[in-house]
């Protein structure tokens, strides 16, 4: 089905996603979603829905080519809202074992000229174990991804360990899981992207998943990429992928190559694009054409949404686009019927 916003829907929310720019970026997230979760708690229909052509990838069908990506909801607690945007799929987390704060606050920065944002959060989440409460509550028609990763206090030589806790926990109610292995703001996690640690930790993370779809059924396995290694490692990276069985590639998470005068952390929206969109073309490159490639990255128009999907995605995601956007996003690109 294919899913269009109604008019009055759009003309509220683009107001009120102009509004929320005047607040810090970090209340104004809370302020939005809460918003959201108040209207379709409300029951006020937000979509109508129309025929479109479905995509079938990983054993899964996909009612269109867009979806959520993870950090927008790390927790869960507004799934049900999500759902009603419209987009195909939605990626909650990344989740840890364990509840954590994150990193000290202010570490969510606009940059509105370039439509970015920058951020330095630190897996802040609940744990894994309130995430599942959540999803087992939920009510969804879209397929639901679980980002998961390791606590910021791990000790580097237990890292798999929280891998492995967070796979056996979400596995049962996600429909794929992706191992986000590239945030910038955890120390020392995108070691685990090297030659000598990516072959072992992906090997073992998917003898656990195929032990898991005895019970549960097979659920597909994805990586999470840095945009900021070169072509040479992204290429090892992807070699890697097809030797140990990978499901799936999201190209890409945020990038740490920036002159932000709000410090370290990671840039996504505008000023990732063509990062991220470089990396989809190598990693397709090297991959082949059947290879299932999700493109996350600096989308924030029909434009660039169009050209991820001509530089090799399957699927596209979109996190800050919709910061600045609102549904109105959404609906620009799914009202499209070339992109369905």
């Amino acid at each position: 089905m294919k899913n269009t916003f109604r008019p009055s829907f759009l003309k509220v929310t683009t107001s009120v996603t102009k509004l929320l720019r005047l607040l810090p970026p970090e209340l104004s997230h809370y302020l939005a979603l809460n918003g959201l979760k108040t209207l379709d708690l409300s029951g006020l229909r937000l979509i109508k829905d129309k025929q479109t052509k479905t995509i079938n990838l990983m054993g899964l069908t996909f009612e269109n080519r867009l979806g959520i990506a993870g950090g927008l909801d790390k927790n869960g607690d507004y799934i049900e809202a999500l759902d009603k945007l419209g987009c195909s799929f939605i990626e909650l987390g990344t989740v840890t074992p364990r509840a954590q704060k994150g990193n000290k606050k202010p570490r969510l920065f606009r940059d509105t000229i370039n439509l970015s944002l920058l951020n330095r959060m630190g897996f802040n989440n609940k744990g894994v174990d309130y995430l599942v409460s959540r999803v087992k509550k939920a009510q969804i028609n879209c397929n639901l991804a679980i980002s998961i990763g390791q606590n910021f206090d791990t000790p580097h030589h237990k890292v798999l360990d929280d891998y492995i806790f967070c796979l056996e926990k979400t596995y049962s109610v996600a429909n794929l899981i992706t191992l986000n292995i590239s945030s910038p703001n955890t120390e020392g996690l995108r070691c685990l992207q090297s030659p000598e640690e990516l072959p072992s930790f992906l090997s073992s993370l998917k003898e656990k998943q195929f032990s898991l779809s005895k019970k549960f059924g097979y659920k597909p396995l994805l990586v999470k990429i840095s945009p900021d290694e070169d072509e040479e490692n992204l290429k090892a990276i992807a070699r890697t992928f097809i030797s140990t069985g990978i499901d799936g590639l999201i190209a890409t998470n945020t990038s740490i190559n920036h002159q932000s005068k709000n410090g370290h952390g990671g840039i996504s929206g505008k000023l990732l694009f063509r990062r991220s969109t470089k990396v989809l073309r190598i990693m397709r490159e090297v991959l082949g054409k059947k290879y299932p490639i999700i493109a996350s990255g600096g989308v924030t128009d029909i434009k660039t949404y169009k050209e991820k999907i001509n530089s090799g995605a399957d699927l596209v995601q979109i996190y800050t686009g919709l910061i600045y956007k609102g549904p109105q996003l959404i609906s620009e690109i799914l009202d499209n019927k070339k992109n369905n």
